[in-house]
């Protein structure tokens, strides 16, 4: 994608640091695996309970949202988790952040377990977590000028004491964004779509977080507005060290800003691996549904091309299949895949599925 970006001297990007004006708040540029996995989450679980009546409410079922995931994400490493809808990504983000209690499972940031503080004892943490939505719109105060917006958690962690220098740190932030100081004075209504995913960057960007979490951050915008965000994104990310987890369902946006990719279906992990090899040789049935219905943007080579989609519908997390829950509309299912959940394990080195079969089934 081209370059469409371009920022503005004294945004503070110099030697691999980022400094927050008069604040002195830094930011070290890391690689990844530098100091070990920043992220770990292990058998992660979040069940929504179904419930009926009206005096006495009881359970009568669960909707297994996530069940049981493991993943891991390095200092400044940006992970890509894709599915269909309904399968768990955002879940899985919202637990992360703590904004979900999960059912089960811990989450790992820097060593501590977040899955077990309070909503006080989170506080502190707030800072190095953030996240950017996926409707700018919606996720942004329709009653707030901009500036509002993005001084409002510089203030509620009283990182910036004094009023003026807030004003300085906002117009710091929306020009590493690509927006004007002059923005600060406009309302949500008053900008383009692009321009408010820009506001909500801005936002998440405000209390110096090391990992934040991207829930179909462009799928909301046209083509030549998401190649602008990924940019920045991916810029954010070389100059700031920033880590991320990319939740989205677009493997095309995926592939270029992804280092390592995660697939999920009706909330399992079926296979993890680094992006190169998931697109040269993905193993799992569904990955390979998955990346064999992206159009091709030639429509002579598309209507030659041979595609069959995976048959049937995603069952209901309400009542997930036994065993693999893919094996109802997985082409190289048997007998045994109905009874025993298959383990997500390290076929090859780095390259992580969830299938018995693959190995019987090599891809042509």
């Amino acid at each position: 994608m081209q370059r469409l970006l371009e920022y503005e001297s004294g945004c503070g990007l110099a030697g691999g640091w980022f400094m927050n004006g008069d604040t002195a708040a830094m930011v070290k540029k890391a690689g990844p695996g530098e100091d070990g996995p920043l992220l770990e989450v292990r058998g992660l679980k979040k069940y929504f309970p179904v419930t009926e009546g009206i005096i006495r409410r009881r359970i009568i079922s669960q909707v297994k949202a996530v069940d049981g995931i493991s993943f891991t994400i390095e200092t400044g490493e940006t992970m890509g988790l894709v599915g269909e809808s309904g399968c768990g990504k955002t879940t899985t983000g919202l637990c992360i952040l703590k904004l979900e209690t999960p059912t089960a499972g811990t989450v790992l940031f820097r060593g501590e377990d977040l899955s077990t503080l309070n909503t006080r004892q989170m506080v502190p943490w707030r800072r190095k977590l953030q996240v950017i939505f996926q409707d700018p719109f919606s996720s942004l105060n329709p009653r707030m000028k901009v500036g509002r917006i993005i001084v409002d958690p510089i203030r509620v962690h009283r990182l910036i004491p004094d009023n003026h220098k807030q004003e300085a740190r906002v117009a710091e932030l929306l020009g590493l964004c690509g927006l004007s100081p002059g923005m600060a004075d406009r309302y949500p209504h008053e900008m383009s779509g692009g321009q408010r995913q820009r506001v909500g960057i801005a936002r998440a960007l405000a209390t110096n977080p090391e990992f934040i979490v991207c829930d179909e951050a462009v799928s909301a915008l046209d083509v030549s507005i998401q190649a602008q965000i990924i940019n920045l994104l991916e810029d954010l990310r070389d100059q700031l060290g920033i880590t991320y987890l990319f939740i989205s369902h677009d493997l095309s946006v995926v592939r270029h800003l992804c280092q390592r990719v995660a697939v999920m279906y009706l909330g399992r992990i079926v296979e993890m691996t680094t992006t190169e090899k998931l697109f040269k040789d993905p193993l799992h049935p569904y990955t390979r549904i998955l990346l064999a219905a992206i159009p091709i943007p030639d429509p002579d080579i598309e209507a030659q091309r041979d595609f069959t989609p995976a048959q049937g519908e995603i069952p209901s997390p309400m009542a997930a299949p036994s065993g693999c829950v893919f094996h109802p509309r997985c082409p190289l299912a048997v007998a045994g895949c109905s009874r025993e959940r298959p383990p997500l394990r390290e076929l090859r080195p780095g390259h992580h599925v969830a299938c018995t079969q693959v190995e019987l089934n090599p891809i042509s």
